[in-house]
């Protein structure tokens, strides 16, 4: 099962004992994925999902709402396996009335029978707020696996249902933004702690610890890759100048000498030779007596001060020969 699905089970079984809870995630189910049909002699109510945890959570809130009886049909979509569809109707007009005015539903599209925003009303308390998000994500949201990436999106084809949700879910200080995707407005979550919070919000807690084990995980991960990137960017630091120290000290002994150089850069030059796998601070406590890195690092840089001198002198005088000889 995917993680989305696990979030929607989960909320699937979330029930409020307020009355007016539940109208407002009931505003929210059929805002999202409602219709109101008319077919010349009377209306009806009716909800199409393919979601079973859905259809479920519907009629039990008809149901514990208002009482009423839900015809229920299932039809299984061919070449699709294990997929079907559930069809929820409310066919008492004065029931679908009485339904719509208590979720303070409008109509979007008469044709269509589509219905717009519910009004204000509905959402007025921090708990309805609640309660409208958690059923907006039944009908339309989805989440991405944590493991891969964070992200959790509401889709809607109604810029105003889509601002709703948007201030909705800003209103708990959670950013939420909108972006088009072909004829569809997309409200979406994409930092994990927001995501994080909203699942709070929704009441969905076990899938809440699910992620947030998971972002727990992929911190120390990240962490451990940190350190290690750190470490090995350090070594080949360590590495790199300790073969300069030893290309310098061999120049010196090569091409010079350390016949007037001071017992302190003749130690510190043999013990680089001898350990070259050696820390500054290492070879700081072979010596007698023992100094610190920075000691350390200030003899070797004495010695590559030499090393550079003597380079460039002798580079000069092989110049001055080329210029005489032609």
């Amino acid at each position: 099962m995917s993680f989305s699905k696990k979030v929607k089970e989960e909320l699937s079984l979330q029930y409020n004992e307020a009355r007016h809870c539940r109208l407002a995630e009931l505003a929210a189910i059929l805002a999202y994925g409602g219709q109101l049909i008319d077919n010349g002699s009377h209306i009806f109510l009716k909800l199409q999902t393919e979601n079973p945890m859905v259809a479920r959570k519907y009629f039990t809130l008809m149901k514990k709402t208002f009482n009423m009886n839900i015809d229920v049909s299932i039809k299984r979509n061919q070449g699709i396996k294990d997929n079907q569809t559930y069809t929820l109707i409310v066919k008492n007009q004065d029931m679908a009335l009485k339904v719509l005015q208590a979720t303070k539903q409008s109509v979007c599209n008469v044709n269509e029978g589509r219905l717009g925003n519910p009004s204000q009303i509905v959402v007025q308390k921090s708990c309805c707020k609640r309660a409208f998000i958690r059923g907006a994500f039944l009908m339309s949201g989805s989440m991405s696996n944590p493991k891969k990436a964070y992200h959790l999106e509401f889709v809607t084809d109604d810029i105003e249902k889509a601002e709703r949700l948007k201030e909705l879910i800003c209103d708990f200080s959670i950013d939420a933004k909108i972006i088009q995707r072909k004829k569809y407005r997309v409200v979406y979550i994409k930092e994990g702690s927001h995501i994080v919070d909203l699942l709070n919000v929704m009441e969905a807690h076990v899938s809440l610890m699910d992620l947030e084990n998971v972002r727990i995980f992929k911190e120390m991960r990240n962490q451990v890759n940190r350190q290690v990137n750190c470490e090995a960017a350090n070594i080949n630091k360590t590495v790199e100048a300790a073969s300069k120290h030893i290309e310098d000290i061999i120049y010196i002994r090569d091409n010079v000498g350390f016949g007037n150089v001071n017992e302190g850069l003749r130690e510190i030059a043999r013990l680089r030779i001898e350990h070259p796998e050696a820390s500054l601070k290492e070879l700081g406590t072979m010596l007698l007596p023992p100094i610190g890195k920075s000691g350390v690092n200030h003899r070797l840089r004495k010695l590559s001060t030499i090393a550079d001198y003597f380079r460039e002198h002798k580079e000069g005088n092989i110049n001055d020969k080329k210029r005489n000889s032609n």
